[in-house]
C-alpha cells in the first residue's frame, strides 16, 4: 500500500507518560523510525513539540484515551496536523499489546492515511463544552441533594411531598427552614404556605404532623446549606456560559425556536457540535456522531433490530431531554412523532427518535441559518395518507388498470391526478 506522508508521528498517550514513534522517510522507501517516551508535565510536552519540530513532522496522530489526550493536544495544536482517531479503529492485533508496538502500528496507519479525523470543535467551544458539563453535574448534585431531603422528612414522618407538587418552592422552603429552627407545630407550619397551596392547609397539617429529632434537624440543616451552594454555583457558572455565548445570539436563537429546547439545552447543544456544520459530511454523518441513530444488523438480507450506536454522552442526553420536552409541545409534528413511536416502542425510543430528528434539523439550521419551520401536528396523517394512496394506485397499475383519482378535499403530498379515464379492466 502506497504511503501519502512522509514525515509523521504517532502517540501512545497514558496518563503519567507517552510513547511517540516517528516515521520519516519518502513514501516509495522504508522509513526511518525513532521511538521515545516522554512524560505528560508540560515541560516534556513542550521538549516533544520542539523534537516533532526540528524533524519537520507534519502529521501528529493519537488516539481520544479517556481526557489523557486533551493536554496534548493542547500543547501541539496549532504547531501540526493532528489527527484525533477513534482507538476502536485503531486497534492492533490481538496479542501485541506494548506501548511500543501500539505507537508502532498507529504511526504506520498514520503515514498510510488510514486513521479518520475524528470531530475536535474549536478551542471556544472546548472551554464553553467543559462548563455546559460541569453544570448539569451540578444540577445532577442538586437533585441528588434534594433526593436525600425527602428521604429525610420521610424518616420523619414528615409526608410534605404527598401535598405539595414542589417540595422546594418557597412555601415547602419556608416550611422546611422553620422545622429547621425548632418549629413542630403543624398548624404553625401550615401557615407558611403561599398561593393555591393555601387551599390545601388542611390536608398540609396532616402531612406536618411528624416525628422531628434533633439529629432530623442537625442533617436537614446540613442538607439545605449544600442545596444553597448548588443554586449559587449554578447560577454563576450559568452566568459564565452566557458571557462566552453573547457572540452565538444569532445561532441560540435559531436553537430555541424548536419544541422542546430551551435556552439551556440550545447552549449544551451548541457546545457539542460548534456552529460550522462543515466539520460533518451530513446530518446523517453527525447523528451517527451524536450516538442517536441505530447501528447496523444485517445478516442474509434480513436486517435486525439494534440499540443506539455509541457516541457523544453529553450531546445524547441533552438530546433526549429535549426529545422528552418536545413530546409535550401541542400542535407541533415532533409531538406527533413522539407519540407515533411511543405507542409502539416507549417513551424511551420515542424521545431518542425525536431527538434524532431535533438534531436534523439542527444541522440544516446552522447550515442555512434558517429557523424551525413546524409542519404541524397533522403532518405525519397526511404523510401516511399520501403514501397510503401511492401504494394502492401502483398497486392498480401492476393489476393492468388504468387509474384517475379526484380527491373530495385537498391533500398535501398526494400523487397527481391522472387525466386517464376512470378505473376500467383492459381485459375482458
Amino acid at each position: 500500500m502506497q504511503a501519502i506522508v512522509e514525515r509523521c508521528c504517532f502517540l501512545d498517550i497514558g496518563q503519567a507518560s507517552l510513547v511517540s514513534c516517528m516515521l520519516v522517510g519518502p513514501s516509495n522507501r522504508k522509513p526511518r523510525k525513532e521511538v521515545r517516551t516522554f512524560s505528560t508535565m508540560t515541560a516534556d510536552l513542550l521538549g516533544l513539540r520542539e523534537w516533532l519540530g526540528s524533524e519537520g513532522c507534519t502529521q501528529v496522530g493519537m488516539e481520544s484515551t479517556g481526557v489523557y489526550w486533551e493536554p496534548i493536544y493542547n500543547i501541539l495544536e496549532g504547531y501540526f496536523d493532528l489527527v484525533v482517531g477513534n482507538a476502536q479503529h485503531i486497534k492492533n492485533v490481538p496479542g501485541r499489546k506494548t506501548d511500543v508496538k501500539d505507537s508502532e502500528w498507529g504511526a504506520d496507519l498514520l503515514r498510510h492515511g488510514l486513521i479518520r479525523k475524528s470531530f475536535v470543535p474549536a478551542r471556544p467551544f472546548r472551554e464553553l463544552r467543559q462548563l455546559t458539563r460541569y453544570r448539569r453535574k451540578l444540577v445532577e448534585e442538586r437533585s441528588a441533594e434534594r433526593n436525600r431531603v425527602q428521604k429525610a422528612l420521610e424518616t420523619a414522618n414528615v409526608k410534605l411531598a404527598s401535598v405539595a407538587s414542589d417540595v422546594f418552592g418557597v412555601s415547602g422552603m419556608l416550611m422546611l427552614r422553620a422545622i429547621i429552627h425548632g418549629e413542630s407545630n403543624p398548624a404553625v407550619l401550615a401557615e407558611h404556605a403561599k398561593g393555591v397551596l393555601r387551599g390545601k392547609i388542611p390536608r398540609l397539617k396532616l402531612a406536618l404532623d411528624g416525628r422531628v429529632r434533633e439529629h432530623h434537624r442537625f442533617i436537614l440543616q446540613r442538607q439545605l446549606e449544600r442545596l444553597d451552594g448548588f443554586e449559587g454555583d449554578i447560577a454563576e457558572v450559568t452566568a459564565e456560559i452566557d458571557r462566552r455565548l453573547a457572540p452565538y445570539q444569532a445561532q441560540i436563537a435559531l436553537l430555541t425556536s424548536i419544541p422542546g429546547v430551551d435556552r439551556t439545552l440550545a447552549s449544551a447543544i451548541l457546545a457539542e457540535i460548534g456552529v460550522d456544520m462543515g466539520a460533518f459530511h451530513s446530518a446523517n454523518h453527525l447523528a451517527a456522531w451524536a450516538g442517536v441513530c441505530p447501528g447496523n444488523n444485517e445478516s442474509a438480507g434480513r436486517r435486525g433490530r439494534t440499540r443506539a450506536r455509541m457516541g457523544n454522552k453529553a450531546l445524547t442526553t441533552a438530546l433526549v431531554e429535549a426529545g422528552h420536552s418536545a413530546g409535550r409541545a401541542k400542535g407541533s409534528h415532533l409531538r406527533a412523532k413522539y407519540l407515533s413511536v411511543a405507542s409502539r416502542a416507549g417513551r424511551k425510543c420515542a424521545a431518542m427518535a425525536v431527538g434524532h430528528q431535533i438534531l436534523v434539523a439542527i444541522y440544516y439550521m446552522l447550515k442555512r441559518c434558517e429557523a424551525f419551520r413546524d409542519r404541524g401536528e397533522a403532518h405525519l396523517d397526511q404523510a401516511a395518507k399520501a403514501r397510503t394512496v401511492a401504494s394502492l394506485v401502483r398497486r392498480l397499475r401492476s393489476l393492468g388498470f388504468q387509474v384517475n383519482l379526484s380527491a373530495t378535499e385537498p391533500l398535501p403530498g398526494a400523487i397527481p391526478l391522472d387525466p386517464r379515464p376512470p378505473v376500467v379492466p383492459l381485459l375482458a
